[in-house]
């Protein structure tokens, strides 16, 4: 690894997505594959001073989130399998289709924490996403409608408030929230990482497809011995 090529203006961010205990096994209603397997990874990045600020997002749904597959009649209701149609409630002219899961990440409840495993002592600020629930929100930023938005963190501004340039991001689930996080912050103007060792996938097969789909953005798999990770080699952390 090598900092020769680093960029001159450089001010990397950590973007740690959903590392919830619903999403990990053994017990999450929601366990991604192996997903506790990433938190070496990300608490080696999380320790390492080069990041401008380390952000962790949560999940942190209502009982009644739309999607939660008990909150649909049957037969269309089945996690993993059925999709429901989602319309924004102030323009009922633009929808989306978005996959029902099982319920998860519930607030107050023990599958919204943070796995104990993660160092939380090295996290700078947490963002709750999907507190709405009328609208799905994959992406720490917003939510997929555009005329008007309806859910809105605010995180965009607050990382151009710290002069960040670039976003590493990793934690769960890969094809989902993490590629929706990338995709927002992407557009939003910063370049984007993604740190392969540092995430899993909701559906193995889709990584491939999901790594064609991030770089037809413009955003860029990474793997921890990549020359994108050489950059934080040796540079301090913004004050």
């Amino acid at each position: 690894m090598t900092t020769s090529d680093r960029p001159s203006t450089f001010n990397p961010a950590l973007l740690v997505v959903d590392m919830q205990e619903d999403f990990c096994p053994p017990d999450g209603s929601l366990a991604v594959g192996d997903g506790r397997d990433v938190i070496p990874v990300i608490n080696t990045l999380l320790a390492n001073p080069a990041f401008t600020t380390r952000i962790a997002t949560k999940d942190w749904h209502p009982s009644t989130h739309i999607s939660f597959a008990s909150n649909h009649p049957a037969p269309n209701n089945v996690p993993f399998t059925s999709y429901t149609t989602v319309t924004n409630p102030h323009n009922p002219s633009e929808t989306y289709n978005t996959r029902l899961w099982p319920d998860h990440c519930i607030q107050g409840t023990k599958g919204a924490e943070l796995v104990p495993e993660l160092d939380q002592s090295l996290i700078d600020e947490i963002v709750e996403k999907g507190t709405d629930d009328r609208v799905e929100m994959y992406s720490c930023f917003h939510d997929p409608f555009e005329h008007p938005r309806v859910s809105d963190s605010g995180l965009v501004e607050r990382l151009q408030k710290k002069d960040v340039t670039h976003v590493y991001v990793v934690g769960l689930a890969m094809d989902y929230c993490v590629k929706y996080s990338a995709i927002d912050a992407k557009k939003a103007g910063f370049e984007v990482y993604v740190v392969e060792e540092g995430t899993k996938a909701v559906d193995p097969s889709a990584w491939e497809e999901v790594r064609k789909e991030l770089e037809g953005y413009g955003i860029t798999m990474v793997g921890t011995g990549g020359s994108e990770m050489g950059w934080l080699d040796g540079k301090q952390r913004s004050t």
